[in-house]
Formats: C-alpha cells, sequence, structure tokens
C-alpha cells in the first residue's frame, strides 16, 4: 500500500513476531488496508529487540519461536514496557492461553485463526489503551474502598500503603469493581467493558485477569478474599467498607 510521510505518520504500527512468513505476508497483506503499518521478525530475541525500540502500538506474537520463546520475550517485555500484546497460540492449548495471560497479555487468538477475528482483537485492545476507563470511570476521580485506593487521574493503585502494579486490563477491573462493591458483576459485562468485545464460547480470558488482579492484591486483613466468583455468572468485590469518591 502506498501512502505519503504524512499519512505513513498516522498509520499505528504492529509488530508482528512469528516465523511462519507466509502467516506474516498474509498478516500485513490483510492489516495494511485496514490503516496498520506491519513489520514483521521472525526470531524471538530480535522481536524483543525490536518491540522495545517503542516505535510500534500493538505487538502480536507467538508462542513458539526460534532463539527465545514467547513466553520469556513477553515475561521480558513486561519488566520493561506496557505495550499492548496479543498473544498467538494452538488452537485448543488452554495452557498456552493461560500462561500468556498471566505473564501479561492482553489477549490472545488460537491458530488458524480468521483475520477478521485477530483484526477485531487488535481494535478492541487499542481502544482500550487510548481511551481507558471512560465508559466506567471518569479521569481524574479517586475511588478508596477498605485499604485501596485507585487514582484514574495517575492510573496508580495502592494496597495496605503500597503501590501495586496492574496492567491496564488489570487496572480497569479493579475499576469496575470498586465501583460496584458488593455486587456481582457478570462476565459478559466485564468483557464488555474491559476486554472491549463480546464474550466468546470458551472464552476464558477475563477469568485470568481477574484471577491475576486477585493474586496482585493479596487478601484482606482478615485473610477473607476479596473478589469472590459466583459460578456460572461472574464476580463479586466483597471487601467491605464504604466507597469514598473524591
Amino acid at each position: 500500500m502506498q501512502v505519503s510521510k504524512m499519512e505513513e505518520s498516522l498509520l499505528q504500527k504492529i509488530l508482528v513476531v512469528d516465523d511462519d512468513v507466509e502467516l506474516c505476508e498474509l498478516l500485513s497483506e490483510y492489516l495494511e488496508p485496514e490503516g496498520f503499518d506491519v513489520e514483521s521478525v521472525h526470531d524471538g530475541k530480535q522481536g524483543l529487540d525490536r518491540c522495545l525500540s517503542g516505535k510500534f502500538s500493538l505487538l502480536i506474537l507467538d508462542v513458539m519461536l526460534p532463539s527465545l520463546k514467547g513466553f520469556e520475550a513477553l515475561r521480558r517485555i513486561r519488566a520493561q514496557s506496557g505495550i499492548p500484546v496479543i498473544m498467538l497460540t494452538a488452537k485448543g492449548d488452554d495452557v498456552d492461553r493461560i500462561l500468556g495471560l498471566e505473564s501479561g497479555a492482553d489477549d490472545y487468538v488460537p491458530k488458524p485463526f480468521n483475520p477478521r477475528e485477530l483484526l477485531a482483537r487488535i481494535q478492541a485492545v487499542l481502544r482500550r489503551y487510548s481511551a481507558p476507563s471512560e465508559t466506567f470511570l471518569p479521569r481524574h476521580e479517586r475511588l478508596v474502598l477498605g485499604d485501596v485506593e485507585l487514582d484514574s487521574g495517575t492510573r496508580t493503585v495502592r494496597c495496605r500503603n503500597r503501590t501495586v502494579e496492574l496492567t491496564s486490563m488489570e487496572f480497569d477491573l479493579l475499576a469496575l469493581f470498586l465501583k460496584a462493591p458488593g455486587q456481582v458483576i457478570a462476565r459478559e459485562e466485564m468483557v464488555t467493558k474491559v476486554l472491549g468485545r463480546e464474550l466468546a464460547p470458551f472464552d476464558r480470558s477475563i477469568d485470568v485477569h481477574v484471577s491475576n488482579l486477585r493474586r496482585k492484591l493479596g487478601s484482606t486483613r482478615d485473610g477473607t478474599e476479596r473478589i469472590k466468583a459466583i459460578r456460572s455468572v461472574g464476580y463479586v468485590y466483597a471487601m467491605p467498607g464504604k466507597l469514598k469518591v473524591r
């Protein structure tokens, strides 16, 4: 696709790290007409270096890569960068999906996949990063519930007077919970508001994000769980106390 220098500067740059050359070419052919500038790398270490250059809006990362596996590359990326990441996993391999999300991936797409499905996931993730929390949390609002304090202006969270490092998805999940303490929130609503898409059959992404958030916050001072699962429905933030909005 031929574009001017001005148009090129407006394109969102996507890095694809996958050793399947034909797949990378297919993704470039499909995504570039949709307004993306796509660069492909076929080696894990090289992909890590390119990703950390700070030139990309989103990373599409395969699990199986030469020289450096996708999970290790993601771990190193997350230590230095908050770039949105979509993992490409083997079809039906739930272990890879869970490991990817636990390592800091924002979403995953199982191979083989329909390019339109990948495009929808890309757009949903980028929307969350470009306008986080706007659907349910105003900018410059501070929520305090018990020993948890969330500041939407600085996108920071403190729990028991310590800073808690959260991903963008985890931050938005916590904001959603704090806005409705004691109320059951359906998984469908969580996926729509936090992941920016509809809940797909057998999709466990939101469950892993909730699990990560629960682990990072820890239990309450009396040892009870902050976030409880309601079987076949969703989750509830069970922390007692009155929400303060500042």
